[in-house]
């Protein structure tokens, strides 16, 4: 992860509770207009579940979803990237997954919810977490990374999924190396092809509270996600 300012929104946004696989999990739920709609997570930045994280799952529920940002750093928050990287070291990948999962669950037994799957959309950390969690759970029918690094890739044996990638050239942490890799263990692991997409622009580039904001792909990205989402989950 390339170190960058502060973000925005100094306090995490919770107003949910549900199990997980290791007791209680907490999450920041907005339901679209009409009441119910197709489910889809919202996972996090490194940051944590902050006002941008928020923003994202209230613009997913003005679409039409019912979206759920789970909180993965337990109601914390980074305030510098050096706080941000000790709070992800903290995370282990297996127990980020688990509750993730449990977050799946509580999406698809909400009555507001109208789809059989899931989607997922995830950035940065959570861009990885995306595919960790589509790899090991069936129930995530469509699973969009936006900038998601993973130093190994993780068994796609089991990946029900679609795949959409948003990406940067001028990300230093993604190389085309590891996304060549990436898209062929997705098609000889799942016999998936994903749909990646590559912008003129840095690592989170989305991030409209960041300098590394980038309008043009930004807006490219939203409108591909919102046609992948109710494409694949009604």
């Amino acid at each position: 992860m390339s170190e960058m300012p502060e973000p925005s929104g100094s306090e995490t946004r919770q107003n949910v509770a549900f199990p997980s696989g290791e007791g209680t999990a907490h999450g920041y739920l907005a339901l679209p207009p009409g009441g119910s709609g197709p489910g889809v997570l919202v996972i996090q930045e490194w940051w944590g579940l902050n006002d941008h994280i928020a923003d994202v799952t209230e613009r997913l529920a003005r679409e039409g979803f019912v979206a759920l940002a789970p909180d993965l750093f337990g109601g914390s928050v980074a305030h510098d990237p050096d706080e941000a990287r000790r709070m992800t070291r903290r995370l282990p990948v297996e127990r980020g997954v688990r509750l993730l999962s449990g977050a799946v669950g509580y999406l698809l037994e909400l009555p507001e919810t109208t789809s059989t799957g899931v989607g997922a959309v995830g950035f940065c950390m959570g861009g990885a977490f995306v595919l960790r969690l589509a790899a090991a759970d069936p129930r995530v029918t469509a699973a969009v990374s936006f900038y998601g690094a993973m130093q190994e890739i993780p068994d796609f044996s089991r990946l029900r999924a679609q795949v959409l990638g948003h990406y940067g050239t001028k990300d230093r942490s993604i190389t085309p190396e590891a996304l060549e890799r990436l898209r062929a263990a997705l098609n000889e692991q799942a016999g998936i092809d994903p749909e990646i997409h590559i912008y003129p622009a840095g690592h989170a580039f989305f991030n409209d509270a960041r300098p590394s904001y980038h309008a043009e792909s930004a807006e490219h990205a939203w409108t591909t996600t919102l046609a992948f989402l109710h494409r694949l989950l009604g």
